[in-house]
């Protein structure tokens, strides 16, 4: 069974006002900061791209999907870890804070295949194990040696409402050694932290370019009647990102 929009969007209204709320006191509190340049309030808006990897197998746990599905379907979780991309609009409080929200986007299809059992012609029993996350965030940053430096480091971190779907499509084994063709599919919405830490350089009149690495971490509920081998799924990980920014 497909998960229905009617049945994700009670959670996610909850959520997202969570994030909301969140958000909101995010500006107020790099509002209230120190900032004696108070002139200085300006907007930036950074395009970044980059790799994203999730978290390792000996850091999963034992109730994650992927982590159960390691015994008995052939797959590496390094294969999950692929190209992640995504912008961000941020206010410029002075000249050490920003608050922002930011969007991003990842997917990422895998290729697996029983450990132990082919079909009766010898061929491979295979699967395509599918994960997309589409990560609001709602953060704030603080730049140490100040946001018009040559060069401006940055440590920051806020809250992130990860949108999430998980599938398992292909062929499948039942308890009678039968092989069938199925897909299981589930979506929703997580709350999780958001840290990161980077470093700009000004590139031109208003144009800046960097690097960040970002940590995330969130657990998706799935609903284990629908087929698969666990109700959890780590969505944490790891970002590396290169961005373009413009302040105006």
């Amino acid at each position: 069974m497909k998960t229905r929009i009617v049945d994700v969007l009670p959670s996610f209204r909850f959520h997202w006002r969570q994030a909301t709320v969140a958000g909101a006191l995010l500006l107020v509190a790099a509002a209230l900061a120190p900032a004696p340049a108070a002139a200085q309030v300006d907007s930036v808006v950074t395009f970044n791209a980059g790799y994203f990897a999730l978290r390792a197998e000996d850091a999963r746990g034992e109730n994650d999907v992927l982590w159960r599905n390691l015994d008995y379907l052939y797959f590496e979780l390094d294969d999950f870890n692929g190209f992640t991309f995504g912008g961000d609009y941020a206010i410029g409080l002075g000249p050490y804070f920003e608050a922002g929200v930011g969007l991003g986007y990842y997917q990422q299809t895998v290729w697996s295949v029983y450990r132990e059992f082919v079909d009766s012609d010898g061929t491979e029993i295979e699967q395509d194990l599918k994960l997309r996350v589409v990560p609001v965030t709602f953060t704030a940053r603080v730049f140490p040696l100040g946001r018009f430096n040559g060069v401006q480091p940055y440590v920051g971190g806020g809250l992130g409402v990860f949108a999430w779907r998980y599938s398992e499509s292909g062929e499948f084994v039942d308890f009678n050694g039968d092989i069938f063709r199925a897909t299981y599919e589930d979506s929703g919405n997580a709350l999780g932290p958001v840290l990161f830490g980077g470093v700009r350089f000004p590139a031109g009149s208003g144009v800046m370019i960097g690097g960040e690495f970002r940590w995330q971490q969130a657990e998706a509920d799935l609903d284990e009647g629908e087929g698969f081998a666990s109700d959890r799924l780590d969505l944490g990980g790891y970002n590396w990102l290169f961005s373009v920014a413009f302040r105006f």
